[in-house]
């Protein structure tokens, strides 16, 4: 049971931005749910946590099982009356073209980059309404933004999650629900390398604009400074970002440079 007064939920939280968000929300949530598949990594950020004096349990999570997501979300429900903050940053990316992905596939990213974090969002909810001024942070991506090859249904699902969480804010705005979507292009992440091919095997390669990108670090401390500063949406990112303006004011721009592969994001 977790006693300190504010309490934060984290999905993905064994590596990358999640690790780093968990990190530095400390000073604002000293009580931590740290959510993930690598449990042996969310043990040893559970150490750490502890260490600067905040209270921390892992949680068990795989997005791709609703039955994971139902047990993690009754294990948190269990051990704290009331939530003040969700982090959904988990997620998995793709590499693959849609002539060559297959179904199963493309049902599994959208399982676990949509449907995973609704269903959790869903049934913490009510815990977050308790709170009374209850936050959601969703980790998004640019693609969430515009469409671009060979991320065709992790776009899709991303683009879902703005569509999904802007109405969630409009309907729980009298309940003190707040969210911010985070609109993230580049960071050095492992992300690529977890990428899903076209069969789901990995895509195991660091594309080289994501080991260019702003560190994890940097990532946080922007994406925490955005929520505190009350942004319903934020860019996140370096010169990549340019594409979202791109998208809207310079069209054909934005195409010709979406169809080049040595642009990939």
């Amino acid at each position: 049971m977790l006693k300190k007064d504010k309490v934060a939920v984290i999905t993905g939280a064994s590596s990358g931005i999640g690790r780093a968000l968990s990190i530095q929300l400390v000073e604002q949530y000293k009580s931590q749910f740290i959510c993930g598949r690598n449990t042996e990594s969310l043990e040893k950020l559970k150490v750490e946590l502890q260490s600067m004096g905040a209270e921390a349990i892992v949680v068990p999570l795989d997005l791709s099982k609703s039955s994971s997501v139902e047990s993690a979300a009754k294990s948190i429900l269990d051990a704290s009356e009331k939530i003040d903050l969700l982090v959904n940053n988990a997620g998995v990316s793709q590499r693959s073209s849609v002539f060559d992905t297959s179904f199963e596939v493309e049902q599994n990213l959208f399982q676990i980059n949509y449907f995973g974090p609704v269903l959790l969002s869903k049934l913490l909810l009510p815990s977050l309404r308790s709170s009374g001024n209850g936050k959601f942070l969703v980790t998004s991506s640019i693609v969430g933004k515009f469409g671009f090859p060979l991320r065709s249904t992790y776009s899709a699902a991303k683009h879902a999650l703005h569509g999904y969480f802007e109405s969630l804010a409009l309907e729980e705005k009298s309940h003190g629900i707040k969210v911010h979507l985070m609109v993230v292009g580049r960071a050095k992440t492992s992300i690529s390398m977890n990428a899903v091919g076209k069969n789901g095997n990995k895509y195991a390669k660091m594309d080289k604009g994501q080991a260019q990108g702003i560190s994890t670090d940097e990532c946080a401390s922007k994406m925490i400074r955005s929520m505190n500063n009350n942004k319903r949406e934020s860019l996140i990112g370096g010169k990549e970002l340019l594409m979202v303006y791109f998208k809207k004011y310079l069209p054909f721009l934005f195409y010709k440079l979406a169809a080049k592969e040595e642009n990939h994001v």
